[in-house]
């Protein structure tokens, strides 16, 4: 019997191991897959922890992308073979920070003497610097906060004497962090004083009165670095939304603090183990191309500069439209962007693909064309 029951039990276990096993498919797997990637903030975060676009999810600019994308690209994708490809947008500049909510009446709290004791520990009613960022997981407006959360606080504040000051604070990746906020004074620096807050007259000039503002605090010009950022709380007027307190975000690029944050695109290949740039650069049209394109150039027709001024898109469907975009006027109208977007850092024989989005009867899609610096001009290449 014992010997009839090894012999089943031997043709149990052959048969299980010939049945054929489901395959689970894995994407890093995949030998040699053309990819398209557009980098999320876990993506940035694969770099190193001391540099700037682990902070800000975003470059200075194309030469730091070149740069950090392919360690990127390993950790993200490492077990792909040679010849594998991907089509990586990356942000620009310094990205934008958009607040859930940022009315100040409801964003400004000003502790009770019963707030200070909901720190644990505490028995007396004033904070130091650290102790209120202690005390924000347990403030009534602040204990549950959201990505991105401002609080402006109104306490009495002890750095060896006590008084009352006022102080903005951001919740930034997963935790509390006080944020640069604009005091009286500066705005007096800027004729900005009699209301102490900016309004939407101001918008155009806003980044200009931020940078001197910063510029001109020894204490942060004392220690500013290329990359750093500087989270800026300021109050601002609309007269449709009415008293706000906002949130800019400011990079130090070695002279200004500047803030701009724009998708751009290259193409990367890997090879002998190792991602590389490609020497094609893509780039896909934003919208703020199109309005450069409506409003800043003589490409096409009037009618259709001011069509694609209002709608990101080239009309190609009948040569009989007023806005119809011929061939050689989308060239041009592309042109164009290459010369504002690279001229300046445009060279000899670099290849341009550039992608845009084109509306045929009703019906819109994306397509490319190619261009190449000759080094005087963008040219179609023959």
């Amino acid at each position: 019997m014992k010997k009839i029951y090894y012999l089943l039990a031997f043709v149990a276990l052959a048969f299980t191991a010939c049945q054929k096993q489901p395959i689970v498919p894995n994407p890093n797997l995949a030998h040699t897959p053309s990819l398209t990637l557009t980098l999320a903030q876990a993506d940035y975060q694969m770099l190193d922890t001391s540099t700037y676009a682990y902070k800000s999810s975003a470059f200075l600019s194309d030469a730091d992308a070149k740069l950090n994308i392919p360690l990127i690209l390993a950790a993200k994708y490492p077990r792909l073979d040679d010849k594998s490809a991907a089509a990586v947008t990356f942000a620009v500049g310094t990205p934008t920070i958009k607040l859930p909510d940022s009315v100040y009446k409801d964003v400004a709290y000003t502790l009770t003497n019963a707030d200070y004791l909901l720190l644990p520990g505490n028995k007396y009613t004033d904070f130091s610097a650290t102790q209120i960022l202690s005390w924000l997981p347990y403030g009534p407006k602040t204990s549950a906060p959201v990505a991105n959360q401002l609080a402006v606080l109104t306490f009495n504040y002890y750095a060896g004497t006590t008084t009352v000051q006022t102080f903005s604070y951001l919740y930034l990746n997963g935790a509390w962090q006080q944020i640069y906020m604009l005091t009286p004074a500066q705005y007096a620096t800027v004729d900005r004083s009699s209301y102490n807050q900016f309004t939407s007259a101001d918008d155009a000039s806003l980044t200009a009165y931020l940078n001197a503002i910063l510029k001109a605090d020894l204490t942060v010009t004392a220690t500013a670095k290329i990359g750093d950022i500087r989270y800026v709380s300021f109050n601002y007027y609309n007269s449709s939304k009415g008293t706000n307190q906002r949130v800019i975000a400011l990079t130090f690029d070695g002279t200004n603090w500047i803030t701009k944050s724009t998708p751009e695109s290259l193409s990367f290949s890997r090879a002998d183990g190792k991602w590389v740039v490609n020497s094609d650069i893509s780039y896909t049209l934003i919208k703020e191309d199109y309005t450069y394109i409506g409003t800043k150039t003589t490409a096409g027709s009037d009618a259709a500069r001011a069509n694609v001024a209002q709608y990101p898109d080239f009309n190609i469907s009948a040569a009989t439209d007023a806005t119809f975009w011929s061939d050689a006027d989308l060239n041009a109208a592309l042109i164009a962007v290459l010369v504002n977007k690279f001229k300046g850092t445009a060279t000899l024989n670099q290849k341009y693909i550039v992608t845009y989005t084109v509306y045929s009867f009703g019906v819109t899609s994306n397509t490319s064309k190619t261009f190449v610096y000759d080094g005087t001009a963008f040219v179609v290449p023959k």
